[in-house]
């Protein structure tokens, strides 16, 4: 089995989100790429004190922290059992994280694009606010984009649409559904 992830950097910007509402766009966007190489820094680790091999792979050169973003590199250290933690999104500002686990799980050649979230799963409406929101255990891309169920961005679930790579969307608060899900378990639900 190899992993890659791909971390998002909410945590850091969103501490900064009142100050950056009259931002420049690129720029924010800039600041939330940065965030994530934090968060895969700390994520490695993390990971690496458990004795598991990572190596943190950026879209934006930073060489003195992390190596940069190389294809046939990535799909190297996966190939040797390394976990490779994707930072910095795609380098490009106006595209998401879900775009970005998107395009290196094409890049790389996934079975799967795995998605973790607070919620197990995807709803036809927001169960936080809706107690009567009904959970899919499948839904189709289409219905995602068409009915905007708003798990990931549109570019992203029509990228995975395209190029036929499911999506597991599933709840990472619950202990042991990582594993559930890379043995392919069903967990949460399946959009393909």
């Amino acid at each position: 089995m190899q992993i890659g992830l791909v971390v998002g950097g909410g945590n850091f910007f969103r501490g900064v989100s009142a100050a950056a509402r009259n931002m420049d766009r690129v720029a924010a966007d800039h600041m939330g790429m940065l965030a994530t190489v934090i968060n895969a820094i700390a994520l490695q680790d993390a990971l690496e004190k458990q004795g598991i091999p990572t190596r943190v792979m950026t879209a934006i050169s930073m060489a003195a922290v992390a190596e940069p973003y190389i294809r046939r590199r990535a799909i190297r250290h996966l190939e040797k059992g390394r976990i490779v933690i994707f930072g910095a999104g795609t380098s490009n500002p106006y595209f998401s994280t879900d775009t970005a686990a998107t395009l290196r799980g094409l890049e790389i050649h996934a079975d799967v694009v795995a998605k973790a979230t607070g919620v197990d799963g995807v709803y036809d409406k927001d169960p936080r606010k809706h107690a009567d929101a009904v959970r899919y255990e499948t839904v189709s891309f289409q219905d995602v984009l068409a009915k905007q169920l708003g798990v990931m961005d549109a570019s992203a679930v029509a990228m995975c649409r395209d190029n036929k790579l499911p999506i597991c969307v599933f709840d990472l608060r619950q202990p042991g559904n990582i594993m559930r899900v890379a043995m392919g378990e069903t967990v949460g639900t399946m959009i393909k």
